[in-house]
């Protein structure tokens, strides 16, 4: 079965009360097919690959976080707008809840970084990033500040608007939830916003080498071209209280 088919790009009700809300802006979603197994090893206790085409994927997710806030108070000042770059793959849980594991989150704010290990214990790191646009080329480079300090960039050129993405589109976009860990038990974050307004695109760049985010994120696609490449303007996004997956 295609569980990637059966998935909405329109978000459900919160489950829970709304926690943060938070804008991503110029989002690029580069991803690999890979075998399901390399990245279980990876997940989480209690959760499995989600798959779509008999295939695990991994993602390469740079964009703008925009006006991040908490509960209903609107956006932090300052701290609310960085840039980010995620290696993610795709996720299920016993209970059917699909989600997000974030392999690894590199943040230009040394203040989120700190806030998200110590909460959710998602593997923020701090980085140094920039973003340029320039015409229908959108690029970000990456260069973490911390540890092996690998680094990263990747550049697309954004093409027509998605009048209907496709069941893969929607697959690698819609994921209403993140799986984390924290004190031993595996959580499962619900977030939800609209459809995401989705662009083809085409690399221009893109520097992931045996240096790069994939490696030290434990994935190897070796060397291959991506599978999918798309863009987005953005959406609004909120999240609710984290429940026991």
């Amino acid at each position: 079965m295609t569980l990637g088919a059966a998935l909405d790009p329109q978000g459900p009700p919160l489950p829970s009360r709304q926690i943060m809300s938070q804008w991503w802006r110029d989002v690029v979603f580069v991803h690999w097919r890979v075998d399901p197994d390399a990245v279980a090893r990876l997940l989480p206790r209690g959760v499995r690959p989600d798959v779509h085409d008999g295939s695990a994927w991994v993602g390469l997710v740079p964009f703008r976080m925009v006006d991040a806030g908490l509960g209903h108070r609107g956006p932090v000042p300052r701290l609310g707008t960085f840039l980010e770059t995620n290696v993610r793959t795709y996720s299920v849980d016993a209970a059917g809840r699909r989600g997000v594991v974030f392999l690894s989150l590199d943040c230009d704010r040394a203040a989120v970084v700190a806030g998200a290990v110590a909460t959710l214990r998602v593997p923020y790191r701090f980085a140094r990033i920039t973003h340029d646009r320039r015409g229908d080329v959108v690029g970000y480079r990456t260069a973490r500040r911390t540890g092996t300090r690998p680094r990263n960039a990747v550049a697309v050129r954004v093409g027509a608007a998605l009048a209907e993405p496709s069941p893969r589109d929607v697959f690698l976009t819609a994921r209403f939830g993140l799986h984390t860990r924290v004190a031993g038990r595996t959580l499962w974050v619900p977030n939800t916003h609209g459809p995401w307004p989705l662009h083809a695109a085409d690399v221009v760049e893109l520097d992931d080498g045996r240096d790069g985010l994939l490696a030290a994120a434990g994935v190897d696609v070796g060397g291959s071209a991506p599978d999918s490449v798309l863009f987005s303007p953005g959406v609004h996004t909120v999240f609710g209280l984290p429940r026991r997956a």
